[in-house]
């Protein structure tokens, strides 16, 4: 992939190097503390005391204003982090490749609403709650933002054989992916049935969300190539290689011997190489509706 030479996105949070630690037991913090500061602050004296409580946790390493509103988890910098060689350069392309996305998806799609990429080490808190790096890679439509902890790649490359850098790129764009569904209102509508249909039926809407997800990774990597010629030889192979990679049937195998349809949330491995095989084929957004399809 030719990537070394593109433009890096300013939409970067990089969070490597940062400790997160879960907040335990915060709503029943929050409804402690709640009452108390509220009769506190009706008072000079009550608002000196509420001042000091608060200056305590803060330089005790908790955000006051995160335990206050619910927060997940505290992160704390560590000024002292230095990335490896290969790490660092792992951060340069995933930042050029999300300045690709924000290229095509400008392009293709009016007021189109960039995301954030959030790179972090070990354990990350996000709109949608704490996640450590064993989660993978995941989009949180609640802040907009794409979490990567950057050993996933080497993960790819090792444990599932899928090495590559355009393997990488596809992973970005299927993240992106579900910020374009986002977008469109496709997330909410899915969120509207969880707990209202079976878990299977629910299982059935999600591995349609990630092909399409898949889908809009194969439109991204279509308009890159006709715009910025990013594809080297061997480029698609990788990707569809990662596809297959990551199947649900293939990672079920490979944990316990043995495939279980009914719980699939994202696809066989020829469904999602399929699904962005069309998308890069045809580059064509409209041909993406996995939930209306007959076959996936």
């Amino acid at each position: 992939m030719k990537w070394r030479s593109r433009r890096t996105s300013s939409n970067v949070d990089d969070r490597r190097g940062m400790s997160s630690g879960r907040s335990s037991n915060r709503g029943g913090l929050l409804k402690l503390l709640l009452p108390l500061i509220l009769r506190l602050i009706t008072t000079k004296k009550g608002l000196i005391i509420v001042a000091l409580i608060l200056g305590v946790l803060y330089f005790t390493g908790t955000n006051p204003i995160q335990l206050l509103t619910g927060g997940t988890s505290n992160q704390i910098q560590n000024t002292n982090y230095k990335g490896s060689a290969k790490e660092n350069e792992l951060a340069e392309h995933s930042k050029r490749v999300l300045k690709s996305t924000e290229d095509v998806w400008n392009k293709l799609l009016n007021n189109y609403r960039e995301p954030t990429l959030v790179l972090f080490t070990n354990s990350v808190s996000s709109a949608c709650g704490y996640a450590s790096s064993t989660t993978g890679p995941f989009y949180c439509p609640g802040d907009d933002k794409l979490y990567i902890d950057l050993s996933f790649f080497q993960e790819m490359a090792t444990r599932l054989n899928a090495p590559g850098d355009f393997a990488q790129a596809y992973v970005i764009a299927h993240e992106v992916g579900h910020h374009i569904q986002n977008i469109m209102g496709t997330t909410t509508k899915m969120q509207r049935l969880r707990g209202k249909i079976s878990q299977k039926e629910y299982n059935q809407l999600s591995v349609k969300l990630e092909l399409q997800a898949d889908f809009l990774a194969g439109v991204w990597a279509h308009h890159s190539q006709n715009m910025d010629l990013i594809l080297e030889q061997g480029d698609l192979e990788e990707a569809l290689n990662a596809a297959f990679a990551i199947g649900d049937d293939r990672l079920q195998k490979q944990a316990s011997g043995r495939v279980v349809p009914d719980s699939f949330t994202h696809g066989t491995s020829a469904q999602r190489m399929r699904w962005f095989k069309k998308g890069f084929d045809t580059g064509d957004i409209s041909q993406g509706d996995t939930f209306s399809a007959t076959s996936l």
